[in-house]
């Protein structure tokens, strides 16, 4: 079964602490990985749009259709 990707909102301070912006709620123990985002507004948007847009365009990517369409960039056969 595939990971389920939920993107949750947060700040953290110089010290580490992190607090989310909104309520979580979960039926598990689940594993996080955290993104530290800079600080500029025009920087922390595309970051924000490119890391939550990176599975849509996986589940896009990643189809028979496209390796099809890339192939003759490829140097060998595909593991």
């Amino acid at each position: 079964m595939p990971a389920i990707l939920q993107t949750i909102p947060a700040t953290i301070d110089t010290d580490g602490r992190m607090q989310l912006l909104q309520p979580v709620r979960l039926a598990k123990p689940a594993r996080a990985v955290v993104s530290i985002l800079e600080d500029d507004s025009s920087e922390k948007e595309a970051s924000e749009t490119a890391i939550l847009s990176g599975q849509s365009l996986a589940t896009d990517w990643n189809r028979p259709e496209e390796d099809e369409a890339w192939s003759h960039l490829q140097r060998g056969p595909v593991p």
